[in-house]
């Protein structure tokens, strides 16, 4: 069979090429919460209720950590596609001043987690161990940030390979970890909840060393002089990294803020609500990050082709993405559809909590293609560095639409968690159109010099 000619199918394949690697790296990286989560299902109903308590705090930090770096994928990809090494370089060698800045603000803000679910009247029995949880996870924040800056200067030269082998052995160390110290093997105590979190924290710090390495060691790296020349902070070129990022972090967490203010809310309807919800956003969670890594090799073949400096094609580039991060959710819709029962009996044995979380994961099925298409086209306006209107658009589309319909018909007006589930499906509705619409006219304007 020949190759395809036609540039959308071309720029499909090319995305594909740099995709691959990142969804099975991606799935890996989540798959740590995944196995969290059903580790601690089956430990107990309570270690389920704090780690989904726990996480729904910290996944807000991770993520507005893991999309201030996005913007050097971007900013990479720029100077590789114009053939600019030095550049390369530079931004490279400013990444480590920005995870230092990062997790210093985010740990001390992961610390004061005890003082936040109390404040929002969390269950009172689940939160110590949620607590310990956060604080376990915290210690490996900084790791998990240095491996995201890392594995973001390797995507934006296109080798999205190494990330896909490391965050795989992090999963298994995830696992294994796991199974020492939450259910205490080979003298270890079972910590439950606690454990879960160190072991997770441990694992990040092993996937930071293993990409240091090789990135450090790998002669394909060299010529960017990655580790050489000047050490010292360079503000500028920091402020050029943040300029872009900030407003990443602030469209990832507008919408990472939903969902965890969808789970906090949830704490207030008790510890079998709390269960089921959690597997039903740990599963959306779960599928998810195959479309953002899509969407984040879009970002990188967009940046690619600008820099070579054909923003016509590079509008076709970015359509190619959105289309497939598109057509791969609607395939996980179909399947979640059919397989909704299996998947929630495999979190937790108890019949309620499965049962509740079985007739939530219609409500992902449903959202989910409307998340394909909203995380593809922030990918796609990422790659032309569009990062500052998108974060307006999510933050209108999450907090006034989304969050609203959530609060008030499903707390105020006591839906249940059906109705903050369709508050959900309101706000990324909505922010799936809005930002399709600003790719649409970025595109054209782009393809038209101006």
């Amino acid at each position: 069979m020949s190759a395809p000619s036609h540039p959308f199918a071309l720029h499909a394949r090319a995305i594909l090429h740099l995709g691959f690697p990142l969804v099975v790296g991606s799935l890996s990286v989540a798959g740590m919460n995944l196995a969290n989560t059903l580790m601690a299902g089956h430990y107990s109903s309570a270690a389920l209720a704090a780690v989904a308590v726990g996480q729904s705090y910290y996944g807000v930090h991770a993520n507005f950590g893991n999309g201030a770096l996005l913007a050097l994928s971007a900013l990479v990809a720029h100077a590789y596609g114009a053939g600019a090494g030095r550049e390369v370089g530079e931004y490279a060698r400013q990444a480590p001043w920005i995870v230092l800045g990062l997790a210093a603000l985010l740990v001390a803000s992961l610390w004061a987690a005890g003082a936040v679910f109390a404040a929002i009247g969390t269950d009172p029995s689940v939160v110590p161990a949620a607590v310990a949880y956060v604080h376990a996870l915290a210690c490996g924040l900084p790791g998990l940030l240095g491996f995201y800056a890392l594995r973001y200067v390797s995507d934006g030269l296109g080798r999205t390979r190494p990330m896909m082998v490391i965050a795989l052995a992090g999963l298994l160390a995830n696992v294994f970890g796991n199974w020492l110290l939450m259910y205490g093997h080979w003298g270890f105590p079972a910590l439950g909840a606690v454990g879960c979190g160190a072991a997770t924290a441990a694992a990040q710090w092993l996937m930071f060393a293993a990409m240091f390495a090789y990135v450090r060691g790998h002669p394909a790296y060299r010529p960017y002089g990655l580790f050489e020349g000047r050490r010292r902070p360079s503000w500028p070129r920091i402020a050029e990294v943040l300029r872009l990022g900030i407003p990443i972090s602030g469209s990832v967490v507008a919408e990472t803020a939903l969902f965890s203010a969808a789970g906090l809310m949830m704490g207030t309807l008790g510890a079998e609500v709390v269960a089921a919800h959690q597997i039903a956003l740990n599963y959306a969670s779960f599928t998810f990050t195959m479309p953002l890594a899509l969407a984040a090799a879009t970002t990188v073949h967009v940046g690619h082709t600008l820099g070579r400096g054909a923003p016509a094609d590079a509008g076709v580039a970015g359509r190619a993405g959105i289309t497939l991060c598109m057509l791969l959710m609607v395939g996980s819709a179909l399947t979640l559809v059919v397989a909704r029962r299996p998947i929630a009996a495999l979190y937790s044995p108890d019949p309620v909590v499965a049962s509740l979380a079985a007739t939530l994961l219609v409500f992902v099925a449903v959202f989910q293609v409307s998340d394909g298409l909203q995380v593809g086209a922030m990918g796609a306006l990422r790659g032309f560095k569009d990062t500052r209107v998108p974060l307006a658009i999510t933050i209108a589309a999450y907090w006034l639409v989304g969050f609203p319909v959530a609060f008030v018909l499903g707390l105020k007006r006591g839906g249940g968690p059906a109705w903050v589930w369709s508050g959900l499906i309101a706000g990324l509705a909505v922010s799936a159109l809005a930002l399709n619409l600003r790719y649409r006219s970025r595109s054209r304007r782009a393809a038209a010099g101006l």
